[in-house]
């Protein structure tokens, strides 16, 4: 991969502005497309297709239209002395009321004094309740329609002097997030890192760049997507977040190296083409690794977070290109410029001091000691993760300025919070002799259990098919005894349909979310043994070690579980809830823990990666004893500042984020801190420095049969050399000291132009060796280079350019026209197959090409070869004919 990138680092800087041109075209175009269809819709309702709330409510849609209407809740407040139970005042409110009708979406008004729903009226006669049903959905009204139905209120309050008129309810609790200044001021705090560590404006202001076209087209994708699909507003401030986050990151990694190499005299072109390859070849790992957490946020079978994940890993993708392509065409702008100026000499004698080889040595002096302290202390922290409260959000949740939250309040003040949250009971009456029985039969027993404060409304509907019957709980929404009443009324559904014969199922917007509250939690333990079991994978991949996998899995459940921890201590028990802007402590979302434990596993990944590599590269270098603490100096500096960015972004949507997004803000800044600073650097040295040279242990077998995962650009660092070996200048084919295990070792072999190297052999060791040099079998030692591409990093190159003929596959001696063709069982080719070998061989020497010809030992090939060829015997021996 990282020949790959190199090539693509090269082309983007040599052709900057075309690549500068295409990503401003997209970004363009998706904006475009964005204006045609009209701007985003998104729905924020919360669904779970196949839950039984869920598919009772879509029932119920069918059976009872009424009963399950999008409605706006309005709440008439009297003045002081006055009460809704007076004849005159009933007169007034009924007619004010009815004016709401003259609004297009409304289709009906139920007023206080409806006949069929008790308790409208609260007990001082001051407040009444009424219902204006829509032809609307929650999703596809407007705000122009919202703003009718709000005006339309005001007017009704003129219509009662001294009244106060409050609208609420599913269609105004919505409130689509926004970005503000606040949330700038992270991008601010992100170019002052980067001026820090690249010392340079140009060089800061590069990953900003490319990070903002980066979340410009994510949020163009997920406006256009939200037009077709379900898409969650929340959705994209959770895109913009971690893309802004990322981009960042990512681009930071490859300016880093580009300078570091600039500084150390390399060409500007060939240092943005290596970065690219080497810091690239990390950053797609990265990257990667937390579009796969991101996506795998579909298992959780809950399709509004899995829509979620999506367009959070798609802003990711394109972070990764914009790093990979558009980052270098910068880089070639720049040119030679951001070249780091040389340091002053310093004046002082001795040792300058290091902050990071103090603070490595400090946690490794008693490696013990720190890790014991770092769990004990993580440990503390994660404890009030486990009485974490979670809720879909609602009304009462909202800042108290909010229209709805204010709705919510005076309901709560004047009937009872459980007013804000009925639950909906239906049953199938239509084999009953006398619904109206069963009804009051039900609605009689479900008044006796504990927790509910009123049933209102027990009847059948028009076609006496349908039973519903609206329940009052004594708690809120979110309260964890409104969840308990639903499993009561659940458990009696056996009852019931033995005593009345009607299958029963609650419903209602608070049991759907008590349902999606539920499904998020039970889908929490399987994701988390993903993401867990995914990181041994990956890592065990990349570091080809058994504990460090072990090491960084435990260490990211330690940030995960500390993470929910300060979480609950802030959100839902009020701790420091000033610093946060928070007005009150309550249950954070639903489905926080399981998006936080997706991206921080995926940042936690990439400081694993970019810190432990640097360390696995000093110990693969022969520094055995200081390994720990000098890959540590190498590699600290770019890690806490890609997580002093991370912090800083997400920290900055928590003043004025809105309900949904400030406690995601919150986990995953407090997340990113402690695992990079906390764990990454201080419990990693530590146990790196326990385990020593066993960090590094892997099975034989397991090591045999893994697949290699270079993220470092060591096999690109090989090709380079390879490619300028001055020994292989003129030759085709030139290779020392090639083995493939099992067949052939220390074999030495050199071809040039217009040459023909004839191999000798045993028929295993031969053909291992013919294929190796073709590019079909890997080496196990040694090093070659094949018409200038080195093995085995450029073996597709040399594969498309040497092909392999045997007699049962002649067709490359016809068609063949590359540098090198390979001849297997060439003693065994005869009649006109000879001649067409004997003529390919001559006109591809006198064209400068070459062939390489095994056979078997003894065999004559005197009228197949030129003039001049060579012989090699596979015991090394090479001779001159």
């Amino acid at each position: 991969m990282s020949s790959m990138l190199y090539r693509i680092g090269r082309a983007c800087y040599r052709h900057g502005v075309r690549v500068l041109l295409i990503w401003l075209a997209l970004v363009a175009a998706l904006g475009g497309a964005v204006a045609v269809v009209g701007g985003p819709q998104f729905n924020d309702s919360f669904r779970i297709p196949g839950a039984s709330s869920q598919v009772a409510l879509d029932q119920l849609k069918m059976t009872f239209p009424s009963g399950a209407a999008t409605t706006a809740q309005v709440v008439l407040l009297l003045p002081e002395g006055e009460s809704l139970n007076d004849a005159a005042t009933k007169t007034k409110v009924i007619d004010a009321l009815d004016t709401f009708k003259d609004l297009s979406i409304v289709t009906d008004v139920v007023s206080p004094y409806n006949e069929h729903v008790d308790g409208l009226i609260s007990d001082n006669g001051r407040a009444g309740l009424a219902n204006v049903q829509l032809n609307v959905s929650v999703t596809s009204i407007t705000a122009a329609q919202k703003q009718q139905l709000e005006d339309q209120a005001t007017k009704v309050a003129g219509l009662l002097p001294g009244s106060e008129v409050h609208l609420g309810g599913e269609v105004f609790s919505t409130h689509i997030p926004h970005l503000s200044i606040i949330e700038g001021l992270g991008v601010v705090v992100a170019i002052i890192v980067l001026l820090v560590v690249l010392g340079s404006v140009t060089a800061a202001a590069m990953p900003v760049g490319t990070a903002l076209i980066g979340v410009g087209i994510a949020v163009e994708v997920t406006m256009l997507a939200s037009r077709v699909i379900e898409v969650n507003s929340t959705s994209l401030m959770l895109a913009v977040m971690i893309s802004l986050a990322v981009g960042i990151d990512y681009a930071l990694f490859i300016v880093s190296r580009h300078r570091d190499q600039l500084s150390q005299g390399l060409d500007a072109e060939e240092s943005a083409a290596r970065a690219v390859a080497t810091a690239g070849s990390a950053v797609v790992f990265a990257g990667l690794t937390v579009i796969i957490a991101l996506a795998g946020l579909t298992i959780s079978g809950v399709p509004f977070l899995g829509v979620m994940g999506i367009f959070s890993a798609v802003g990711v993708l394109f972070e990764v290109l914009l790093a990979l392509t558009l980052l270098p065409a910068f880089l070639g702008f720049a040119g030679s410029r951001l070249t780091p100026k040389a340091a002053k000499a310093s004046r002082r004698q001795g040792p300058r001091f290091d902050l990071r080889r103090v603070w490595v040595r400090a946690v490794t002096a008693v490696p013990l000691l720190t890790v014991a302290l770092v769990v004990a202390a993580l440990g503390a922290l994660a404890v009030p993760a486990k009485d974490l409260q979670l809720a879909l959000p609602n009304s009462g949740r909202n800042p108290i300025s909010y229209g709805d939250r204010v709705t919510f309040d005076v309901i709560s003040r004047e009937f009872g919070i459980g007013y804000n949250g009925p639950l909906v009971i239906t049953g199938t009456i239509v084999e009953s002799d006398d619904p109206l029985q069963i009804v009051d039969d039900l609605k009689a027993d479900i008044e006796k259990m504990p927790g509910v404060q009123l049933v209102p409304l027990a009847t059948p509907n028009e076609n006496a098919d349908t039973a519903l019957i609206q329940v009052i709980p004594t708690t809120g929404p979110d309260d964890p005894a409104t969840a308990e009443l639903v499993h009561q009324l659940r458990a009696e559904h056996d009852r019931w349909l033995r005593d009345y014969d009607i299958d029963t199922s609650v419903t209602g917007a608070t049991a759907v979310q008590i349902d999606v509250t539920q499904r998020l939690a039970g889908a929490l333990l399987p994701f988390g043994i993903f993401v867990v079991g995914l990181s041994l994978v990956l890592l065990t991949l990349v570091f080809r070690s058994i504990w460090v996998p072990i090491k960084a899995a435990l260490g990211f459940l330690l940030s995960v579980g500390a993470a929910f921890g300060a979480t609950a201590l802030v959100f839902n028990q009020g701790w420091f809830k000033q610093l946060v802007n928070l007005g009150e402590p309550g249950p954070v979302i639903s489905f926080l823990p399981i998006i936080l434990m997706g991206v921080l596993f995926g940042l936690a990944m990439d400081y694993e990666v970019f810190l432990v590599s640097r360390m696995r590269e000093e110990y693969v270098h022969g520094n055995t004893k200081n390994f720990v603490e000098d890959g540590f100096i190498h590699s600290s500096r770019v890690v806490v500042a890609a997580a002093l960015i991370m912090f800083a972004v997400f920290a900055f949507f928590v003043p004025s984020g809105e309900g949904t997004i400030k406690p995601i803000a919150f986990a995953l800044a407090i997340g990113v801190a402690i695992d990079a600073f906390i764990v990454r650097m201080t419990l990693v040295p530590a146990v790196m420095k326990l385990f020593g040279r066993h960090a590094w242990w892997l099975p034989r077998w397991l090591d045999r049969r893994m697949p290699v995962v270079d993220i470092e650009g060591e096999a690109l660092a090989h090709q380079l050399k390879l490619q300028s070996w001055p020994e292989a200048g003129g030759h085709i084919v030139y290779g020392r000291g090639l083995s493939v295990h099992g067949a052939f070792s220390g074999v030495d072999v050199a071809v040039k132009p217009g040459e023909v190297l004839v191999v000798e052999g045993e028929v295993t060791a031969r053909r291992a060796l013919l294929l190796a040099l073709a590019g079909r079998l890997p080496l196990t030692a040694g090093e070659v280079v094949v018409a200038g591409r080195a093995l085995p990093e450029q073996a597709s190159e040399v594969r498309r350019i040497a092909a392999v003929a045997t007699p049962s596959h002649r067709s490359p001696i016809r068609d063949f026209d590359g540098p090198l063709l390979v001849v297997e069982e060439a003693d065994l080719f005869n009649g006109r197959q000879r001649t067409a070998l004997a003529e390919r061989l001559r006109l591809l020497t006198e064209a400068g090409g070459c062939a390489v010809l095994g056979h078997a030992p003894g065999a004559d090939l005197a009228d197949l070869l030129p003039a001049s060829y060579r012989t090699l015997n596979l015991q090394g021996e090479l001779s001159h004919a």
